[in-house]
């Protein structure tokens, strides 16, 4: 490719509304194009990382016995109401749904799990059969509130999707393993940094195992904690760990209930009483959305934790959870903000408790009064006893789970998720097939995104300086840029010329930069758009003599010809 003949676009300010570095340097390398919020075109450079990607996937895949298929973007909703997904989707404002001229509803896919399915309990009838890998690479489509960071979190992004079906629990742990090694084999090739970690099924769902490919990166936009003696490794959503356990307070006291006039918070009630937040209860009233209905809960967790919304969610089995607002607050507890707590509370509340209070005694809590709270309170002898699950934060300094080492905190980009879906679909969708035994049984399924436009965008997040993107050479839109310095000397332009068919005969991945430009303006594009190698034929070209340099270090070293040639093969 002659650059001469390329639209670059690039730009020399950032965009208005870019607030992490691969968003602002991809546009202004000229690689993305703003349509609409979340909306973009690729350029042709673009492109070719994105193909890059695609094939890296489809090659690892296809190793371990993937299939491509594809399915439709337009779905309609009878399906999600079999699988009974429409409602999550819809009450989460995260899908894309329309009505046609018939009336039909129908959804822009965020994902695949209900067509899939229908595709597979009508091609797969036997065990014979099985195991199947079903996967695609399309666009896919959710309707984000607040669409930013450029292709980190679109309306409209290119996602690789997998879905495996086996006869077995057993066999479906196999098809598991094989997608976590593809996964591992394609982030490897893309020359990325990632860590595997456990994770939240969200609204996918499932009944196994879930884990998640985190590109590390300081503006990732999630938390991931690990154990570097352990390997222990998870997102903040999932994470679970080991906390110093409350002071033991002996047996139970007399409830005592003291005047505590305008102390709402923690910080505040540990001078008030002179008493550290471990042995408090704070109680958090929650607003719980399920298919069919809407109630407040209450959540205690421990006075020096916080509660994990996820957690909180999955507990609970609903669709969503949100803070209550004042209002709500008033209303189910007759009191001002701050005063909350497990007494008092209107009867037949469902009250959440974190199993770090489970053993607790004599703790300090609201009492459901304003300006008052009390001592000694005993969670089921004072108030109802609440449904004990783990429902906090973990955080890092905490001990991992296995007890091994401290927990270590990080940043990363979710770029891959894999689920055991076990029977979930196959169930509710009525997917059967025959068993080894005549007899109909569900398929044991597993599902395998990943986000390919999402993965570029986080290579320029863990790949770039001050000067532009530096990618990673497997996934760069070429690996090599042969330059003219001055495209009008012949003498630098035949060598360029040489040197560029050369390294094309070789099946170098290479692009030929002949723009009629100045120097400065030229490089700077070049180190911009980060192309990991650079041959610049200059001054010297009569001797034969061209610059090589990497664009990682932009260390220049003044070669042959035919060594640079050597240097990018080897």
């Amino acid at each position: 490719m002659r650059l001469s003949k390329t639209p670059l676009g690039t730009l020399r300010e950032d965009p208005a509304d870019a607030d992490v570095p691969s968003h602002r340097l991809l546009a202004r390398a000229g690689l993305i194009h703003k349509i609409a919020a979340g909306i973009y075109s690729y350029s042709p450079l673009m492109w070719r990382v994105i193909k890059k990607i695609k094939n890296i996937v489809r090659e690892e895949l296809d190793r371990e016995g993937g299939q491509e298929i594809l399915m439709p973007i337009m779905q309609p909703r009878e399906l999600w109401e079999e699988s009974g997904r429409w409602a999550r989707y819809v009450a989460e404002g995260i899908m894309f749904h329309l009505k046609d001229k018939r009336g039909t509803e129908v959804c822009l896919g965020p994902t695949h799990e209900e067509v899939v399915t229908t595709y597979a309990k009508r091609v797969l009838h036997s065990y014979k059969q099985l195991p199947v890998n079903f996967y695609q690479i399309q666009d896919k489509f959710r309707d984000e509130i607040r669409p930013r960071f450029g292709l980190m979190r679109g309306r409209e992004f290119m996602m690789k999707d997998a879905y495996s079906f086996d006869a077995t629990s057993k066999g479906l742990d196999a098809s598991y393993d094989a997608m976590k090694r593809a996964y591992t084999a394609i982030f490897t090739r893309c020359g990325l940094d990632f860590r595997s970690v456990q994770a939240d099924a969200g609204a996918i769902g499932g009944e196994g195992g879930s884990e998640e490919f985190m590109v590390i990166a300081a503006t990732g936009e999630d938390a991931i904690l690990y154990c570097p003696e352990s390997g222990y490794a998870a997102n903040v959503e999932k994470a679970g760990s080991r906390v110093e356990p409350s002071p033991d307070a002996g047996e139970a006291q007399a409830l005592d209930k003291r005047e505590t006039p305008n102390v709402r918070t923690v910080e505040q009630l540990e001078e008030f009483f002179d008493m550290k937040a471990i042995r408090m209860a704070k109680t958090i009233l929650y607003n719980a959305t399920w298919v069919d209905r809407e109630e407040t809960v209450a959540v205690l967790v421990r006075g020096d934790l916080e509660v994990n919304n996820v957690k909180l969610t999955n507990a609970l089995g609903a669709l969503a959870v949100t803070l209550a607002d004042e209002e709500a607050i008033k209303k189910a507890t007759g009191a001002d903000v701050g005063f909350a707590g497990p007494i008092g509370l209107p009867e037949g509340t469902r009250i959440i408790g974190d199993k770090t209070l489970r053993k607790a005694t004599n703790l300090l809590t609201g009492c459901c009064e304003t300006d008052y709270h009390c001592l000694n309170v005993n969670l089921g002898r004072d108030c109802p006893e609440p449904e004990w699950h783990d429902v906090r934060t973990a955080r890092a300094g905490e001990l991992s789970p296995d007890g091994k080492g401290e927990l270590v905190e990080t940043r990363g980009i979710e770029v891959g998720h894999i689920f055991k879906l076990g029977t979930v679909y196959s169930e509710k969708m009525e997917a059967q097939f025959t068993a080894e035994s005549g007899k109909l049984a569900p398929f044991h399924m597993g599902c395998y995104g990943i986000g390919v436009t999402r993965t570029a965008a986080s290579a320029v997040e863990q790949n770039h300086d001050e000067l532009g993107i530096i990618w990673p050479r497997p996934i760069a839109p070429f690996e090599v840029v042969v330059a003219v310095l001055d495209a009008k000397k012949n003498d630098q332009v035949e060598l360029a010329t040489k040197l560029y068919d050369e390294l094309r005969a070789t099946g170098t991945d290479v692009c030929f930069d002949d723009r009629k430009m100045s120097a400065g303006a030229k490089f700077k594009d070049l180190e911009l758009i980060g192309f990991p190698l650079r041959i610049v034929v200059g001054r010297k070209a009569a001797d034969g003599i061209v610059e090589f340099s990497t664009r990682k270090d932009l260390e220049k070293q003044e070669i042959s010809a035919s060594e640079a040639v050597a240097a990018v093969r080897g």
